[in-house]
C-alpha cells in the first residue's frame, strides 16, 4: 500500500467505512492543545536538565562510592549481568565490566641459577678439566666428562636438555633464570666457577642437574645437600638450612611429577644425601642442591632418561619444587 503523505485521508467524507475516531476527528483537539503543551515542555526541559547536572555533580546514585561516572556505569553493568561475564552468560568479560587484573607471576623478582652438569665438549679438553681447583676441604679436578647410557647418550646432553626445559618453565613463572653453561664454551666451567656464578647472581636458588653412573640394578633419583663446611674458601653454614628445605621440596615434587622412586642404593630411601666433597656445594653462599635424576647405567632408568616425555616431567617436577621453596622463603 502507498500513500502520498502522513496527513492524507484514505477515506472519503461520506465513506461508510470511515472509522468514528479517525485521525481527522482528533485534529481539532490536538491543535487546541498544541500550544499550551509546547509552552509547558519548554518550561520543563531546562528544569530537568539542571536536575540531571546536579545529580552528576554529586556522583549519582549507585556509583559504588567512587564519585565518578565510570563507577556509575560499572554499577549498571553489574546489575545487568553477572560480574565479569557478558550478558549471554559466557566467560567473556561484559562490555560494562572492568577488565580482570593481570595476575602477578609468582616468581617475579626471583633469580634462579640452573647448573647443567658437565659440558658436551669436555671430552675434547681432558687436560683443562683435569686441572685441580680448591674446593675448601681439599683440591679436586676442574670438571669431568660425566657418564652416559650404554647406548652412548651422554650425561652432558641430558643435563643441558633438562636445563633448557626447566628454564622455560621458570621463565613462564616470572623468574630471572641464568645457566652456568649453555653448550657455548669449549669446556667447563670448573666447579669453583659454577659456584661463583650462583653467588654473583645473588640467586634465590641454584639447582645442579646430573645423572648418575652407578651399577646396573641401582635405580632412582637422589638430591644431594651441602654439609656444614667451614674450611679454606668454603663456608656453607648459612645456607645448609635453606638448601635442605630446597632439597626436600625438590625431591617430593620430582617424585610426584616423574612417578619415579628415591634411590635404592643411597639415602636410605629418603632420596636425600648430604656430602662435603663437592666443590659446587662447598663454595656456594646461596641455597644450592644437586639432583641425580637417575642411573644412566641401569637399562630401566636409561629408558626414562632418554625419553623426551620423561625429561619434560623431570623439568616440571624441578620447577614445582623451586616454586614451592621460593614461595616459602
Amino acid at each position: 500500500m502507498s500513500y502520498s503523505g502522513p496527513h492524507s485521508d484514505p477515506f472519503g467524507p461520506s465513506d461508510p467505512y470511515r472509522p468514528s475516531d479517525s485521525f481527522d476527528s482528533d485534529r481539532p483537539r490536538r491543535s487546541r492543545l498544541r500550544r499550551p503543551l509546547t509552552v509547558a515542555l519548554a518550561a520543563l526541559v531546562p528544569g530537568a536538565l539542571l536536575g540531571w547536572l546536579a545529580y552528576e555533580a554529586l556522583g549519582g546514585a549507585g556509583s559504588g562510592g567512587d564519585g565518578g561516572p565510570d563507577g556509575a556505569r560499572a554499577g549498571a553493568g553489574a546489575a545487568s549481568s553477572a560480574p565479569g561475564t557478558a550478558p549471554g552468560g559466557d566467560d567473556r568479560p561484559g562490555t560494562l565490566s572492568a577488565p580482570p587484573s593481570r595476575a602477578t607471576a609468582p616468581l617475579r623478582g626471583k633469580v634462579v641459577v640452573i647448573d647443567p652438569g658437565h659440558n658436551p665438549a669436555n671430552f675434547r679438553h681432558t687436560a683443562e678439566i683435569d686441572r685441580q681447583v680448591d674446593i675448601g676441604t681439599n683440591h679436586k679436578e676442574c670438571d669431568t666428562t660425566g657418564t652416559s647410557t650404554n647406548s652412548g647418550y651422554t650425561e652432558a646432553e641430558f643435563t643441558l636438555d633438562v636445563a633448557h626445559r626447566l628454564r622455560t618453565l621458570l621463565q613462564r613463572q616470572g623468574a630471572t633464570v641464568k645457566l652456568t653453561q649453555d653448550g657455548d664454551r669449549p669446556f667447563g666451567p670448573c666447579v669453583d666457577e659454577r659456584a661463583r656464578i650462583g653467588n654473583t647472581a645473588h640467586a634465590d636458588a641454584v639447582v645442579s642437574i646430573h645423572a648418575d653412573g652407578s651399577a646396573a640394578g641401582n635405580r632412582g633419583f637422589h638430591v644431594i645437600l651441602p654439609a656444614a663446611v667451614h674450611a679454606g674458601a668454603a663456608d656453607t653454614r648459612a645456607v645448609v638450612g635453606p638448601s635442605k628445605d630446597l632439597g626436600k621440596v625438590l625431591a617430593s615434587d620430582f617424585a610426584r611429577s616423574t612417578g619415579t622412586s628415591p634411590s635404592n642404593y643411597v639415602g636410605d630411601g629418603t632420596g636425600l644425601v648430604t656430602r662435603r666433597d663437592l666443590g659446587g656445594l662447598n663454595l656456594s653462599t646461596v641455597p644450592k642442591v644437586f639432583i641425580e635424576c637417575g642411573n644412566m647405567r641401569d637399562s630401566k632408568d636409561a629408558a626414562l632418561l632418554t625419553s623426551g616425555v620423561w625429561r619434560q616431567k623431570a623439568a616440571q617436577g624441578m620447577s614445582e619444587g623451586i616454586v614451592s621453596f621460593l614461595h616459602g622463603s
